[in-house]
């Protein structure tokens, strides 16, 4: 099962355009509180030209029942990641891929399903413990989030061994702002630590 790769927080379809032309195999799109949120409207124009090989994930962050119908509605994600908490309270239909977050610090269910490991705020570029996340990946199928960026997401994955590493705020220039090159070489350098595995 190869390395799955999620480029989070785009705006543009520029952004989109470039994650999917680097290799990505999932595109985020925020709904939280954030300077990376959009509406499910924009969400639904920057995605169009996404093809069906690539996941469109709808991030949340404690949403309201009718907060997350709306963006399924007008998105139709393919999945939805949200705290883990948060899916008890939400109506997700069984077409939609569920991604639970659960942080670092966090008492850990047994998990057998995909799920999103992280610091304990999103989007702030945390790096969590890696020792402690490479034992946490030895149930289910981990996506390694949280200070990623192309210089250190080769050792993460190497000494977590994760199946999935999710990036942001390290393939920015700016709070906001992907850089096509970052996103490059953010890939290729999951890419290529992939095949040393």
């Amino acid at each position: 099962m190869s390395l799955l790769i999620k480029i989070c927080g785009l705006r543009d379809e520029q952004q989109v355009a470039a994650a999917v032309a680097a290799g990505a195999d999932a595109v985020g799109f925020v709904f939280a509180e954030s300077v990376r949120q959009v509406t499910p409207q924009r969400a639904r124009s920057i995605s169009a030209a996404v093809p069906a090989t690539v996941k469109r994930v709808a991030v949340m962050l404690h949403p309201d029942n009718a907060a997350w119908l709306e963006v399924l509605r007008v998105l139709a994600p393919d999945v939805l990641q949200t705290d883990a908490e948060d899916f008890a309270t939400l109506d997700v239909p069984d077409g939609v891929e569920r991604w639970p977050v659960f942080r670092e610090g966090q008492m850990l269910p047994g998990i057998e399903t995909t799920y999103v490991y992280e610091g304990t705020h999103s989007g702030r570029g945390e790096t969590v413990d890696w020792s402690v996340a490479a034992r946490v990946a030895t149930h289910g199928r981990m996506i390694l989030a949280g200070g990623l960026k192309p210089d250190n997401v080769a050792a993460a994955i190497a000494g977590v061994r994760p199946t999935g590493v999710d990036v942001s705020s390290g393939v920015e220039t700016s709070p906001g702002i992907k850089d096509p090159q970052l996103i490059n070489e953010f890939i290729n350098a999951a890419r290529a630590a992939e095949r040393s595995l």
